[in-house]
């Protein structure tokens, strides 16, 4: 479906010097800086992946998927996705695509949504009977059937989220490109964001590519990681590989029925957190079986939980490894 090989892009920027003499000069003699903003990076995506594209702010995640979308050239490589060159626009191309940004909207705030549906049925030439179907499906998976005719700034920020999906979908993309899709969202709405995109994943076999900066987007939805940095790719697996290379721990969280001091704790593992009755406690992986045993077997423990590290930790591990090679 996509791939990509050694792809770039560089922007020329103009750097300007403090004040009115030198705003003055650059208008005879400008100077520009390079900025690499990808950097020679390569991957493939098959259909129906869900993949999350994740890295710092700058780090080139947008960049990218505006040239896989076709709204930036780049300055050299190739991105192939679904046979077409993107950045030649093709109709057939563009028709089978779909770019959602969080911050941009495309929906007309004066006016209901339903018209904005029913211009992107016209551009995108859905055919009558096929626009009524898809459009009743979105609506009933998202719940807003009832707001379809109420002007957009009257629609709450979900509403209008939601909304947002309809508009870009209501042609039945094969692919996917959310640039931060739950931005802005409550906790609940997030939740109900996260599993329709699994949902529309589920039911079309259709391909995402997700930003966020939000983990629990990327670990509700994603299977595959790919984390780029500086332009470059710094890691692309699974999560449980990302998990095993770089989360050498678990942890144990125990409450306890009895008192216990932070030095007895020590003596289990790396202990992150402590008030009594509950403590976070950092284990070797391959002795967490062993460990959480001697815990029971040494306090009087009335609940433990054995979990894995946030993925913010292994993410934060990820890049400062990286940093130091």
């Amino acid at each position: 479906m996509i791939q990509v090989d050694h792809l770039s892009k560089i922007y020329r920027v103009h750097k300007k010097e403090e004040g009115l003499k030198a705003s003055i000069k650059s208008l005879f003699h400008r100077k520009y800086t390079s900025i690499e903003a990808v950097k020679d990076i390569s991957f493939s995506i098959e259909q129906g992946e869900l993949v999350g594209f994740i890295g710092p702010n700058g780090a080139g995640k947008t960049t990218t998927l505006k040239m896989l979308s076709g709204l930036l050239f780049p300055t050299s490589g190739k991105a192939e996705v679904l046979g077409f060159t993107p950045h030649q626009r093709k109709d057939s191309y563009l028709k089978q695509i779909s770019l959602m940004m969080g911050q941009r909207s495309q929906l007309w705030f004066d006016l209901p949504a339903i018209e904005t549906f029913s211009l992107n049925r016209d551009i995108y030439e859905v055919e009558e009977t096929q626009y009524r179907t898809v459009l009743n499906e979105l609506t009933e998976l998202l719940d807003v059937k009832d707001v379809l005719n109420q002007q957009v700034r009257n629609l709450s920020l979900g509403q209008r989220m939601k909304c947002e999906f309809i508009a870009g979908l209501l042609h039945n993309p094969k692919i996917l490109f959310l640039d931060e899709p739950t931005i802005g969202l409550d906790i609940a709405m997030q939740k109900n964001v996260r599993e329709f995109i699994k949902t529309y994943n589920k039911k079309y076999n259709a391909t995402v590519i997700l930003t966020s900066h939000y983990m629990d987007d990327v670990k509700e939805i994603c299977k595959r990681i790919i984390m780029i940095d500086h332009g470059s790719i710094i890691f692309d697996g699974s999560m449980s590989e990302m998990i095993k290379e770089y989360a050498n721990h678990k942890m144990l969280k125990p409450i306890f029925n009895a008192p216990v001091t932070r030095h007895e704790l020590e003596k289990i593992g790396e202990v992150v957190e402590f008030e009594y009755p509950k403590a976070l406690i950092h284990v070797p992986r391959e002795q967490t079986s062993k460990k959480a045993a001697e815990l029971l077997e040494k306090f009087d423990v009335e609940d433990i939980e054995i979990a894995e590290p946030e993925l913010e930790e292994i993410v934060r591990v990820v890049f400062e490894k990286k940093k130091k090679i």
